[in-house]
């Protein structure tokens, strides 16, 4: 399942990545979106675009983009 699929107030733990580009995989691991941390869907723009998620107790907000390759396992 991919993080762009989930629902606001879903949760679940990061996977992986799927075909990302280095520079989406970097910039995910250096906001602590990790393989194996639990995560929550925050907010949902109403385009989709940007997707906030609670991960580690912060805050980040990735676009469409990013959130099309995190690959999630929800709870």
């Amino acid at each position: 399942m991919l993080l762009k699929e989930l629902a606001p107030g879903a949760r679940g733990i990061i996977v992986g990545y799927s075909n990302a580009p280095a520079e989406y995989r970097r910039r995910l691991l250096t906001l602590g979106a990790t393989p194996g941390t639990p995560f929550e869907v925050v907010r949902v723009a109403p385009l989709g675009d940007p997707v906030e998620i609670r991960v580690r107790g912060s805050f980040i907000s990735v676009r469409k983009d990013e959130a099309a390759v995190l690959e999630v396992r929800t709870n």
